[in-house]
């Protein structure tokens, strides 16, 4: 395409569901024209909060916690920054010397184990094709059939109920749609089906208090939440004390 198709393209005519086209476009723009699959996947990766937040959760729970237990880092709660103990200490050169033995560790780890340690994170050892895909995420209306969640807000992937890994069968009955946090979480050992879960978003009880909620009182709301104030309020929001001192109010946040 010469420029003013390709403006035309981008400006009038591009239709998305996802970030993929304009990041797939901005990389190719970067890199002269040509760049491989690998590369896209990259630039794609890096704006996609999702992974973050896991990886940013595995940080937290199992290599943060195995570090400061060990009394190698400390972490900064505020902040959410982890600080490696006495690094002032260090000289350029003993930086080197010990970033080299961790390259070394990871290689010689990499080497023993292979690409198996990243099994957990892959999509699918089997091939679904587009259509029977399709069905799946059709079936759960487009939604996580764990969290909820619509394919608008978070890409959803075909997960096989019983794993592969324990001979589950490559069949439409056993595909559930989950999003890439929930299939992550649940890896290739577990085996819950989880369609039919949406069903209990629409359960309310009679007499509930959170179940009969009136309109008027919800503040703000998406798909899996609502937010109201409290009717019986202790402290006052800072951001309303400011502009109204009268106001006394807080914030409950409740799944619906």
């Amino acid at each position: 395409m010469k420029f003013q198709e390709l403006q035309d393209f981008i400006q009038n005519k591009m239709r998305m569901s996802q970030i993929y086209q304009p990041v797939m476009l901005m990389t190719l723009l970067k890199q002269g024209g040509a760049c491989s699959r690998r590369e896209i996947a990259k630039a794609i990766l890096l704006r996609d909060d999702s992974q973050i937040e896991y990886y940013e959760a595995i940080t937290t729970n199992m290599v943060g916690r195995v570090l400061q237990n060990r009394n190698v880092v400390d972490l900064d709660k505020p902040t959410k920054t982890y600080v490696l103990k006495d690094f002032g200490t260090l000289t350029e050169s003993q930086v080197a010397a010990l970033e080299s033995l961790c390259k070394q560790k990871l290689n010689d780890f990499l080497e023993k184990r292979g690409d198996s340690i990243f099994d957990h994170r892959r999509v699918s050892t089997g091939y679904i094709s587009g259509t029977i895909k399709y069905e799946v995420l059709k079936r759960a209306r487009f939604r996580c059939e764990l969290c909820g969640i619509s394919a608008e807000k978070k890409a959803l992937e075909v997960d096989h109920i019983e794993p592969r890994s324990r001979k589950g069968p490559d069949d439409i009955s056993n595909y559930q749609a989950l999003c890439y946090s929930c299939n992550a979480m649940k890896r290739d050992t577990d085996n819950t089906d989880f369609r039919g879960l949406d069903r209990f978003y629409d359960i309310r009880e009679k007499g509930c208090i959170f179940c009969e909620i009136k309109p008027k009182r919800i503040i703000a709301q998406n798909e899996l939440a609502y937010v109201i104030r409290d009717s019986y309020p202790v402290p006052i929001p800072h951001s309303q004390s400011c502009r109204q001192p009268s106001a006394s109010s807080t914030v409950h946040l409740l799944t619906a």
